[in-house]
């Protein structure tokens, strides 16, 4: 990481409360975060043997207590899945559907046979504009904000973007679990309240320029 994770932290979080009480997002949104892979689908598997399942949960999970400790539930944040349970790519979208949702959020990790490689993926619905700029706004928090090599933002024809045309969705990559650094920063709690942080400030920003 190009900085020390707990000045980023610091900085996250004073900027996320001047967010939320300097300005009140005008209607509570409602948002579904979508942590990859579960069950018996393990996802990527770290170079320290910690399941991309289980690192993306605990984001997601870290997201909600967040929203309410420190966001004041200002959005309405639904999970497609609470614990290490395997839920299809199709009820995942079919959820979203049945919630109107407002925005539509995956979680992933990357991995790659070349160990080297390092860096955040932001891929988004090219079938809605809105996702390509909510998509921008990830890449670039993660960045700049986190410190990750930005590897670009990139239309992705994930059924769980394909599916759900109707509202801005976008599919996060947080580093490689593969590369040593990256996967050690990723199973370091403090990176967890980090990378939750982030996307929830990222959201709130999207709702105040949109």
């Amino acid at each position: 990481m190009k900085r020390f994770l707990f000045y980023v932290f610091i900085g996250v979080v004073s900027f996320g409360n001047q967010l939320v009480f300097g300005q009140e997002v005008a209607q509570r949104k409602l948002i579904v975060i979508d942590p990859g892979h579960g069950g018996i689908d393990s996802g990527a598997i770290a170079v320290n043997d910690v399941l991309e399942k289980t690192i993306v949960l605990d984001v997601a999970k870290e997201i909600l207590r967040l929203n309410r400790n420190l966001y004041k539930d200002t959005l309405d944040i639904y999970l497609t899945r609470y614990s290490d349970t395997l839920i299809s790519l199709g009820q995942r979208t079919k959820l979203a559907k049945a919630l109107r949702a407002d925005f539509f959020v995956s979680i992933h990790c990357n991995s790659a046979s070349r160990r080297e490689a390092q860096g955040i993926e932001v891929y988004f619905d090219g079938a809605n504009k809105r996702s390509k700029h909510l998509a921008g706004l990830f890449a670039f928090g993660l960045g700049d904000k986190l410190g990750f090599k930005n590897r670009g933002v990139k239309e992705g024809n994930f059924q769980v973007l394909r599916e759900k045309t109707d509202m801005p969705s976008v599919l996060l990559e947080l580093g490689f679990l593969s590369n040593t650094e990256e996967a050690a920063h990723n199973t370091n709690p403090a990176s967890i309240s980090g990378y939750a942080l982030l996307i929830l400030e990222t959201l709130l920003k999207f709702l105040r320029d949109d």
